[in-house]
Order: structure tokens, then C-alpha cells, then sequence
């Protein structure tokens, strides 16, 4: 985009790609996501939508920073976060990026010349995990267990999606473990897929807090009520 704002097609046309970025008080992490936004070297036209969830820090005046557009969310989850963000995109493709993930160089080129040769309508990517070494179990998981599942699961802090059929999927839907919940749904009907040749760096904050066992257990409860919650659906 040789330095326009990252929230802004550089021709003043429509984007081929919206970049979405839930965000709720997440001014310690976000200039680094928007950094590496900003810094993607590609053709491609593009935008970034941060929909802020009613932060009390400075995370609109971070987001403001960098030229991107600030879309006032609310605080009832990151489900309806990246959805409010889909409602407001331009692209033919939505990228949903969180708050503490960054991105390389070549992440937008790659990832849109992977889904074309494929033919698949959504991709996650290779990950690695910042913070403890613990972390690095998540990152395992995602990388080697999730990437090859008949159904992948695509992490929602790190997928490219067709908009078309992501608004046809209803989004995100509002339980637990969202994503993989999204996933599911999609990949039932849709091709998706991994490409191993990217990789973005994601923190491993909660690992962080919570512990290795800690976090299992958070998940696990997300996913036993995930279930419970869209049996039949």
C-alpha cells in the first residue's frame, strides 16, 4: 500500500481484502498488530476495521494512529466483535486478526495466492506462540492436530474467509469456543484448509496467566459447552 494509512485502499476503490481487528483494552498489544498491518508488502488492496469492545485504555486513540477505521463494538464477546466487523467490510475476502497477533511481509500475498490455487473459500495458518514455553504445546496443537483434521479447525485469531460465504454462514455464532464451533459448520459444506507456508506470531498470554494445565482446562470447559450448545445445529 506504499505508506496510505492501513485503514484506507490505496486507489480510493474498494479493497479486495478487509483485515478485522477485535480489540478490548488492548492498547499494550495493538500498535504492534496495526505495525505489521501497515507494513504488508503486497498489490492487493486492503483495509483494517478495529471494532473496539468499549475499552477503557487507549486503544481507539492507538487504533486512530494508524488510519484505520474504529468501529464501536460492545463488550458481550469476540464472537460479535468479528461479526459487527464483518457487517462493516468492503473486501472480497475478511481477515480476522486479534489484537495480539502480527503478521509478516508477505502474509496477505501468500495466504490469497493459497486460497485461489486451491479453490478453498477459508484458511488459517501456521502460528508461533510468544511467552512461555509452555505455549509452545498450543502452538504444537494448532499447528500439527488442528491443520490436519478432515474438518481443520481455523483459529479466529488467525483466518481468511470468503465474505460471501462467511455472511451465508451467519458468522460467528455466539457460544463457547466459536471458532471452532465456525469451523465446523464450515468445513461441512465449504473446502478450507492450512497453509504451512505462512506463519504469524500470536502472544501466549494466556498460558501466561492461567498455566499450561489451567489453560487446558479453560478450553476444555469452553469446548464441553460449546457442544453441549449447538448439538443438532
Amino acid at each position: 500500500m506504499g505508506g496510505e494509512p492501513a485503514g484506507v485502499a490505496a486507489t480510493g476503490e474498494d479493497p479486495e481484502v478487509s483485515f478485522v481487528v477485535p480489540a478490548r483494552n488492548e492498547a499494550e498489544y495493538l500498535r504492534g498488530t496495526l505495525a505489521s498491518l501497515a507494513a504488508l508488502d503486497t498489490a492487493y488492496e486492503y483495509e483494517v476495521i478495529v471494532v473496539d469492545g468499549d475499552s477503557s485504555d487507549d486503544t481507539r486513540e492507538i487504533a486512530r494512529e494508524y488510519g484505520v477505521t474504529v468501529i464501536a463494538g460492545n463488550a458481550t464477546g469476540i464472537a460479535a466483535a468479528r461479526n459487527c466487523g464483518a457487517d462493516h467490510a468492503n473486501g472480497e475476502w475478511i481477515a480476522f486478526i486479534d489484537a495480539d497477533t502480527r503478521v509478516r511481509a508477505t502474509y496477505l500475498t501468500r495466504m490469497l495466492g493459497y486460497l485461489e490455487a486451491n479453490d478453498l473459500v477459508a484458511a488459517s495458518s501456521y502460528c508461533r506462540m510468544t511467552g512461555p514455553k509452555r505455549a509452545k504445546l498450543v502452538e504444537a496443537t494448532i499447528n500439527h492436530v488442528f491443520s490436519r483434521l478432515e474438518s481443520p479447525i481455523l483459529p479466529g485469531f488467525n483466518v481468511v474467509v470468503d465474505r460471501e460465504v462467511f455472511l451465508e454462514m451467519g458468522g460467528f455464532p455466539a457460544v463457547p469456543n466459536e471458532d471452532t464451533a465456525f469451523s465446523r459448520r464450515l468445513g461441512r459444506r465449504y473446502p478450507t484448509g492450512y497453509c504451512r507456508r505462512v506463519l504469524v506470531e500470536s502472544s501466549g498470554r494466556r498460558v501466561t496467566a492461567y498455566g499450561l494445565t489451567g489453560t487446558l482446562v479453560y478450553y476444555l470447559r469452553l469446548d464441553a459447552e460449546r457442544i453441549r450448545r449447538t448439538v443438532g445445529a
